[in-house]
């Protein structure tokens, strides 16, 4: 066996020329020692360094063209923090200023005293309003929403001990930064989540223990973009409560609902996002003795079903969040990581094209498309959010005609012709239009809109929308493309490009473990590509 094995190589070295072959291997993997052990790809909080899981590919990270990075985790920290109220239509700012107010510091049960691990300065008037006023109208929509933010979540409190034996901290966990901030938020205004068990809340409501039944729970999903829980009060009184996207709860309001409100809300809701703030809008119901009956019986046959479980109980939350009433909305700050703005410069000078894709709304995703610099105060925006297929078309055919009367003028500039400066394009698109576009004739229009712009950025796009931006460029050129994300929603897109790079923070280690390179933070990733 082994006469035959050597005897095989060298009939074969004329094919295949193994030197070659292992001299290659040899350079690869020294390639992989030297980016594992460069110091400027060091996390330096941790130490932990980048990591290469593929030795085939890092000659590819010279020739990447389009680069394609999420936003929340991987652009920024993914550390959230909360900022802004709305509530019952009024606008309770809660960032920190001189002269504000700490929040409730301490909470006595049982003749122990506890206190939230982390502390949230909320807003003077909102405060006054749910330890004098809780009984006025405005009041009781204040408790409800703060209740709503207590109760619906998946948070699990860990009690701590401190050096105080009468002391003890609760320390919020979850796999959400967006719920741990919430509910510090209500730990600080008085609404202390201090238990959960699978069946049962009990929460410190403004000094008072009270124990709440936690009767069904319908996580979020990409299609509803919400998530609502099912509680049974104190009272016995059964409330639904819901938070979501704006997109996904003002369809489903009660149309009775003061609209004065509504508008309220949905102008604060545009306040916070133009500032870059993640943005939530929380609503309830109460549920009627019948409509609770028929919700447990659908909810009991959907958890109990052996196929199609998870559609099931879509359609079960579905038929429950409905006729909603609005509590407030919420706006909480996720801040940039450090050096991502050079990071996406340095990659830009280098004639890489960056797209960022985000599930978060508009203007959001503006604001922070701005912080990073990815679009300039100099660029033209082309903005296209369009609902049918026909609109889609139309709009594409317009941002068509304007990319070539930019690109005419930007040849008359080079030439040293009289003409315009030359203007920089952002094209800026929603998932409800790449609804219409992707995987039909309208892709053709869209690649070449895209790849006429300078910069694309796509929000409130779903998981297999961001896969289908990288195959749009896939299918069509023969470019390099590298991905990058942090969470579960980034693994289709880490998957279909040529390089794919996980981020290890806040959302598991999917991406990671879905990767051909992780890192620990997003500049790492430009040192990565610029010296391959």
């Amino acid at each position: 066996m082994l006469f035959a094995f050597l005897k095989s190589i060298f009939r074969f070295q004329s094919f295949i020329p193994i030197s070659l072959y292992i001299s290659m291997e040899l350079s690869r993997l020294m390639q992989s020692f030297m980016m594992t052990q460069d110091e400027s790809m060091c996390h330096e909080a941790t130490g932990n360094k980048l990591q290469c899981r593929a030795l085939n590919i890092n000659e590819d990270l010279g020739q990447i063209k389009y680069v394609f990075s999420d936003k929340t985790g991987t652009l920024t920290e993914n550390k959230m923090v909360f900022r802004c109220a709305s509530v019952h239509g009024i606008d309770y700012d809660c960032r920190e200023t001189p002269g504000g107010i700490a929040p409730r510091p301490t909470i006595a049960v049982d003749g122990q005293v506890w206190r939230p691990k982390a502390t949230v300065n909320t807003d003077r008037k909102l405060l006054r309003l749910l330890e004098t006023e809780r009984h006025t109208e405005a009041g009781l929509h204040a408790v409800g929403f703060f209740l709503a933010l207590a109760t619906c979540n998946t948070i699990v409190p860990r009690v701590l001990d401190t050096s105080d034996p009468g002391v003890k901290l609760i320390d919020y966990q979850g796999d959400s930064p967006d719920e741990q901030a919430s509910v510090y938020a209500a730990a600080a205004s008085g609404f202390v989540l201090i238990e959960r068990t699978s069946g049962h809340i009990t929460i410190d409501l403004l000094g008072e223990r009270q124990r709440f039944e936690v009767l069904g729970l319908h996580e979020f999903d990409s299609d509803r973009k919400r998530m609502s829980a099912v509680i049974c009060c104190p009272d016995n009184s059964v409330k639904l409560f819901v938070k979501g996207a704006d997109s996904a709860m003002f369809s489903i309001l009660d149309r009775s609902f003061d609209l004065e409100i509504v508008r309220a809300t949905e102008m604060h809701l545009h306040a916070y996002s133009s500032l870059g703030l993640r943005t939530l809008v929380i609503g309830m119901r109460d549920l009627s003795s019948r409509e609770f009956e028929n919700w447990k019986a659908c909810h009991n046959t959907a958890s109990t079903s052996l196929s199609g479980r998870e559609d099931l109980l879509g359609d079960t939350a579905i038929q429950v969040e409905s006729d909603l009433r609005i509590l407030g909305a919420t706006g909480i700050e996720d801040k940039l990581q450090q050096g991502v703005p050079e990071a996406i410069e340095s990659l830009r000078e280098a004639g890489i094209r960056v797209w960022v894709l985000t599930g978060d709304k508009q203007e959001t995703a503006i604001s922070i498309g701005y912080s990073c610099k990815l679009i300039s105060g100099n660029m033209s925006q082309i903005i296209i959010n369009s609902h049918s297929k026909e609109s889609c078309k139309q709009s594409l055919e317009d941002a068509i005609t304007m990319c070539e009367k930019l690109t005419i003028s930007r040849t008359q500039t080079d030439g040293g012709s009289t003409g315009s400066a030359t203007v920089p394009v952002a094209l800026i698109i929603d998932g409800p239009t790449l609804v219409h576009i992707l995987e039909t004739e309208l892709e053709d229009g869209l690649y070449r809109v895209a790849t006429s712009c300078d910069v694309v950025l796509c929000c409130r796009v779903a998981p297999l929308q961001k896969a289908g931006i990288v195959a749009l460029i896939k299918k069509r050129t023969n470019d390099m493309t590298l991905s990058i994300g942090d969470g579960a929603n980034d693994v289709s897109i880490i998957q279909m490009a040529d390089v794919g790079i996980g981020i290890s923070g806040q959302e598991g280690r999917q991406a990671v473990m879905a990767s051909d390179f992780w890192f620990l933070f997003y500049s790492c990733m430009v040192t990565g590509i610029t010296s391959a």
